[in-house]
């Protein structure tokens, strides 16, 4: 998990997350996890349709690219939103949180963990470096 956080924190950053929307795949950019309670969050507005998205269908594919390597993590997003201590930490993470709205009052507020992840990294001729499961 160490290895899959750090390449999306520290050599990437955007990375792109797939979801399905009815029969067809979306993918759309998102910005830095977070490391908490050993999990690795990722926050949204429930407002969004990629959290819709992942309500209706939580299996999900990250994909990051550092111009040398890339990542895909196959997994499951669980939101977490209940857990305030994670919200917390997220508004402590981002100096910019509080202003884009990411409060704990926010109902909209979303965090999610990954879970149930296979991620693997591969070099820029397809090989693959390193694979992991949490």
């Amino acid at each position: 998990m160490e290895e899959t956080f750090k390449f999306l924190k520290e050599n990437t950053k955007v990375n792109f997350v797939s979801t399905i929307n009815g029969d067809k795949p979306s993918c759309r950019p998102f910005g830095d996890p977070i490391l908490f309670d050993d999990k690795i969050y990722v926050i949204t507005n429930k407002q969004k349709n990629v959290s819709k998205q992942i309500a209706k269908n939580n299996n999900v594919c990250i994909v990051a690219y550092d111009n040398e390597n890339w990542i895909r993590i196959n997994c499951q997003l669980i939101d977490d939103s209940n857990n305030v201590e994670a919200k917390k930490a997220v508004i402590n993470e981002f100096d910019w949180a509080i202003e884009a709205g990411y409060t704990l009052d926010n109902p909209d507020f979303q965090v999610l963990y990954i879970a149930n992840a296979d991620s693997t990294i591969y070099n820029e001729d397809g090989e693959i470096i390193a694979n992991y499961k949490f």
